[in-house]
């Protein structure tokens, strides 16, 4: 089946078919759409010719317009391009259905990084009992996050399945229908979702794909490298941020929370009813009719009525399953074992609770919460606060709340901030009371900056009611460069605390920590980020090794590379043993999750991929993965020479401008596409450390400039070579597989880049030499890593990656140009005291939904 190198599957089955359905697309009739398939291959054209000749977007529209059309007015320009905005919207869906279809043929689902292919080399290097061993343990988590880096509404995601099912299929008159209702179903938003609104559309990608990817995965895992034995370990575990949520999101109630823990039960049962009716067509024996039957009625009863409440405890459950498949081996040859074992797999993995709802909340809003609370307390005859507690050192406060417990009445407090998150951590325990334990049992402080947010949370959670038996995890999440420096120092403050570690005694001497890539490379720059969180780890692992723990990484990662994306899976399996991996956590967002897991032939190949990564780092170790003193002494300085350059670069004056007036950074929160807010304050002032990661790196793509995925790297280079060392930095990257999937992913961020678009910027007044700074950093970077690698053009060695990149690029060309088009015109128009505050609007429309096509076509930076 792939005989054929993977460029050439991936030109026969992505390419060809993308070429033919797009013509067929192109010539549908759509309401008042006539003509649009003709001119839109012309307006491409002209846009390719036009930037090759140096000229700028509005040269190019008013160079189409004079070439094409007839004198049009003003509106039937407007609405045009408008109708190209549209048609090019769905010609990304279009390639995300083909690719999506063709994956399981472009990528060996047996090849390198698959599980048969782990089994094969465990078999082969005599380890395949070090592979149980480690698989008892070792664990992938993937969590659900519901940052709006995609904006594809539910019935778009549903045409997308069925397309990519009909292409497989080559059904050529449910391609067309598919292709009609897709130009008829509107993509626009008009309304923010809620946080439950995105719940419900991430529960979709739980209930279609990974229900299936997840136990088929462990299924083989269970039958062909435990032989069938039971596994004492689930192995790959699954979380969920919407709903949970609440860093910066004030729309996130406890009633939301409690409805979106409800809905992940009752979708679990659902699930596991639709699999009993299948299961009850088969077991049609004698002594397992009845047992059938009775979980039939019990599981249909609870997923239609959540509030019922009267299903069996998850362990009775999981025996009557079993006392189940007992009676099949002893009384009936077997028949079906695989069909009842596959169900019970099911439940072991998913149990009552889907995927584990995870609570999260600033520590600054946290600080200013307990604060209330204890002069609330005070003020009603508290004791266990003394009358100075807020002037107290950090040390005896850490004293005082090690030691806090009670329960609380919650209508004590008048302020809404405490009575939110305290209900919060209320809910908890019901969740945990309805879904079992699994249900909540992580809560997440971001911005976490010393060991004192750590023990207020801890100390919360006594106080309502968990008397110093939390069943959850308190999870320090380290974002800024000087918060990374400074964890090993705040997690040593909390080893040292006696009663913390009782609690993490409580938890199995473990201890999970979350580090932010994406505000880690907003803060940093993409190297200082990434080497400032691998040294941290490092730093953390020691010290936690020390004191008896194991310590978990949670990787809070975006899709692109500038975001901590790009090739997760390399990343992984490039940390050497200085970092403690017997567990991979990592946020999916936004488009990654319908790139990466969007179907079950991607989900599984791609889970399979982490957990290949962790095992191969542990089993199948790589001298490449082992830092020297000399490479670390390179990356050191590659990071300092970097993060000075990147510093330099965001303390520009014209910086913040910048961003503000000639990207599309304000048109983030009018997109709807996110139930929060795209900046962390209210205010109109305009601030950097206010300012969300996602439209940071999502204004500098849209501007096809990618900065935070390159800026500073080409500077650091520069500094080896002007010294004459260049052959460091080559022995480096061919000796260090860290080095190398750093280099591979601001390649990524490279290939995407596209100066042509904003070449204009140059001439610009104010910020011409603003301009030129960045596209010098960009050349620089561009020349640097052709160099170091060998390369003669970017992803050399990534031709399908490469590919599909130059597709998507190719697909939005019209559609960045007429979003820089629009910005133009809004500028000229602002400068303009005459101008027609409509026709401003109606220009910012445009920007607005030019930027949904542009992020969906994103997809790949995955």
């Amino acid at each position: 089946m792939h005989k054929q190198p993977k460029l050439t599957r991936f030109q026969e089955n992505v390419l060809s078919k993308y070429q033919i359905y797009n013509s067929i697309f192109m010539t549908l009739p759509f309401d008042t759409i006539t003509k649009t398939g003709v001119l839109l291959p012309l307006f491409h054209e002209i846009c390719k010719n036009g930037f090759s000749s140096k000229q700028d977007p509005t040269e190019i529209v008013e160079n189409f317009f004079k070439t094409y059309q007839q004198n049009p007015s003003e509106e039937e320009r407007i609405n045009l391009l408008f109708r190209f905005i549209q048609y090019i919207e769905r010609q990304v869906v279009l390639f995300d259905a083909i690719e999506d279809a063709a994956f399981p043929i472009v990528n060996n689902m047996d090849g390198v990084g698959t599980m048969r292919n782990t089994k094969e080399t465990a078999a082969q290097e005599n380890k395949k009992e070090d592979l149980q061993k480690y698989l008892e343990d070792f664990k992938v988590r993937i969590v659900l996050t519901a940052h709006p880096t995609q904006f594809y509404p539910g019935p778009v995601l549903g045409i997308i399945t069925d397309l990519a099912e009909a292409i497989e299929k080559d059904d050529l008159l449910l391609i067309n229908k598919l292709l009609a209702q897709l130009g008829k179903t509107p993509f626009f938003k008009h309304e923010k979702p809620t946080p439950y609104d995105e719940a419900v559309s991430l529960i979709w990608y739980l209930e279609n794909v990974f229900y299936h990817s997840i136990s088929d995965t462990y299924n083989y895992i269970q039958n062909n490298i435990f032989d069938g034995k039971k596994i004492p370990n689930q192995i790959i575990d699954l979380g969920f941020w919407p709903g949970g949520d609440r860093d910066g999101n004030p729309f996130v109630t406890t009633e939301i929370t409690l409805n979106v823990a409800k809905r992940l039960k009752q979708t679990i049962l659902k699930n596991y009813y639709r699999d009993i009716r299948i299961l009850k067509k088969r077991l049609t024996f004698n002594g397992v009719e009845d047992y059938i039957t009775e979980l039939e009625v019990l599981l249909f009863d609870n997923s239609v009525n959540p509030d019922l409440n009267t299903m069996l405890s998850l362990t009775d459950f999981i025996a009557r399953l079993e006392e189940i498949r007992s009676i099949i081996i002893e009384k009936h040859q077997s028949l079906y074992e695989d069909e009842i074992n596959d169900f019970i797999n099911k439940v072991h993995l998913f149990g009552y609770h889907f995927a584990t709802l995870d609570i999260r909340q600033d520590s600054r809003v946290h600080h200013n919460v307990f604060s209330e609370i204890v002069t609330t307390l005070q003020e009603h005859g508290n004791t266990e606060f003394p009358e100075n507690y807020l002037e107290l050192s950090e040390a005896k406060q850490i004293e005082i709340l090690s030691k806090v417990k009670g329960s609380i009445d919650i209508d004590i407090f008048d302020n809404e901030m405490v009575t939110k998150t305290l209900s919060s951590i209320v809910a908890v325990k019901s969740i945990q009371e309805s879904n079992g334990e699994r249900g909540s049992n992580r809560y997440i402080i971001s911005n976490n900056q010393k060991a004192l947010n750590v023990m207020e949370t801890f100390a919360m959670f006594n106080l309502c009611g968990f008397n110093h038996n939390i069943t959850v995890d308190i999870i320090p999440l380290f974002e800024t460069i000087t918060d990374l420096e400074n964890a090993e120092g705040v997690m040593s403050k909390l080893y040292e605390n006696k009663a913390y570690m009782t609690h993490l005694a409580q938890r199995g001497h473990k201890q999970t920590i979350m580090l932010g890539f994406s505000d880690g490379t907003k803060d940093g720059g993409y190297l200082m980020a990434n080497w400032a969180i691998f040294k941290a780890k490092e730093n953390l692992t020691k010290i936690s090794r020390a004191y008896g723990i194991k310590v978990i990484f949670f990787d809070g990662r975006g899709g692109p590379p500038a975001r901590g994306g790009g090739k997760t899976h390399q990343f992984y399996a490039s940390l050497g043993p200085s970092i403690e991996n017997k567990e991979i956590q990592l946020t999916i967002q936004g488009q990654t999750i319908s790139s990466n897991f969007g179907t079950q032939d991607a989900a599984q190949y791609n889970i399979e991929q982490l957990l290949s990564a962790g095992i191969s780092n542990e089993l199948f170790s790589n001298v490449n993965n082992v830092m020297t003193k000399k490479d670390v002494e390179i990356m050191d300085s590659l990071a300092t020479v970097s993060y000075q350059a990147y510093s330099d670069f965001k303390n520009h004056p014209k910086f913040l401008p910048y961003l503000e007036r000639m990207s599309t950074l304000k048109y983030y929160a009018k997109t709807n596409i996110g139930s929060r807010p795209s900046k962390r304050s209210s205010g109109n002032e305009f601030n950097f450390s206010d300012l969300r990661a996602i439209p940071f790196v999502g204004s500098w793509s849209q501007l096809k400039q990618n900065v935070p995925g390159f800026y500073g790297v080409g500077t650091a280079l520069k500094k080896y070579e002007d010294a004459g060392e260049f052959d460091k930095l080559i022995n480096l990257y061919n000796t260090s597989d860290f080095f190398k999937a750093l280099i591979g992913n601001s390649m990524m961020s490279l290939s995407k880049s596209f100066f042509g678009l904003t070449q204009y910027m140059e001439k610009d007044e104010e910020f011409g030499d603003f301009w030129k700074i960045i596209f010098k950093e960009y050349e620089t970077t561009h020349r640097l890593i052709l160099k170091l690698t060998g390369y003669t053009k970017l992803m050399q060695s990534n031709k399908v990656g490469k590919a599909s990149i130059d597709i998507r690029e190719d697909i939005v060309l019209p559609l960045i140009t007429i979003q820089q088009f629009a910005l133009i015109n809004i500028q000229k128009l602002q400068k303009d005291e005459n101008a027609d505050p409509e026709l401003i609007k109606t220009f910012e429309k445009m920007v607005t939904r030019s930027l949904f096509g542009n992020i969906n076509a994103s997809r790949n930076s995955a």
